[in-house]
């Protein structure tokens, strides 16, 4: 598929074109080219302060690019309102979670998945909307035991653990019928022994729930072993990329870990 010039590859979900994001004399974004291939898990590493979330913030329509484009399932998003990309299919989840509290685990999902029964003018009907709901429920549980929360789809949101709260943020976004999720730092604030189940969950809804991943993390000594290939940012720029042990054994990467 051809938009604008530019000759799209069906192999990938999202392709960047030298996306440039600047905050006055600041370039946080600096020309950034990356590539996240489909039922992939694509990582976007780099130190505190390297650009990676603003990267994401740009692509999801958070912020305008000052240059450069998106395009997204082959279709140029640059510029696109975020509720325009997350109805596209793609979605991203925080560091600090942002689930509904008050609920149960099972309804921040359903509230995901939606239902007919919302509509004012069909909520009087129940028929009209009951058997949306029986489905929604059952996908809902297979989303909640694909992400290891079946055991809590009764408890408010408020008394889950900080990892228990970022796979709720995933299951959400699974339930939105998501083709790419950006993870900002899902293993954030979690122990090393939760961070890697985290991960290992994460990596086994790839292909099953047709859905990429472009996860952005610095913890890279738990998450590198998860990708299937990485980019390094460093200062907005991307100063490294190739499969997780080309990028550990890279000096440029170790200079800016160790110094």
């Amino acid at each position: 598929m051809s938009e604008e010039g530019f000759e799209w590859d069906d192999r990938y979900i999202l392709v960047t074109e030298n996306l440039t994001k600047a905050f006055g004399g600041l370039v946080a974004v600096n020309n950034v080219n990356i590539k996240v291939e489909k039922n992939k898990m694509t990582m976007l590493m780099g130190p505190n302060g390297a650009g990676k979330t603003t990267f994401v913030n740009v692509c999801t329509g958070v912020l305008k690019p000052t240059g450069g484009k998106v395009y997204f399932d082959g279709k140029d998003i640059t510029g696109w309102e975020p509720h325009k990309i997350y109805k596209a299919g793609f979605v991203r989840t925080f560091q600090v979670p942002e689930p509904f509290l008050g609920l149960t685990v099972l309804d921040n999902v359903l509230v995901a998945l939606g239902n007919a029964g919302e509509n004012p003018i069909k909520a009087p009907i129940k028929k009209l909307w009951i058997d949306e709901e029986r489905r929604n429920i059952e996908k809902a549980f297979e989303i909640l035991e694909a992400v290891g929360l079946s055991d809590y789809w009764d408890r408010v949101a408020s008394a889950l653990g900080a990892g228990q709260l970022k796979m709720l943020e995933v299951a959400r976004a699974l339930a939105t019928g998501a083709k790419l999720i950006a993870l900002d730092e899902p293993i954030g604030g979690t122990d090393p022994a939760y961070a890697d189940e985290i991960l290992s969950y994460v990596k086994g809804l790839l292909k099953k729930w047709d859905v990429s991943f472009l996860l952005i993390e610095h913890r890279i000594d738990i998450a590198l072993p998860y990708a299937d290939y990485v980019y390094v940012m460093d200062r907005g720029m991307v100063i490294a990329e190739g499969d997780p042990d080309e990028v550990a054994n890279n000096p440029k990467v170790i200079e800016i870990y160790i110094g």
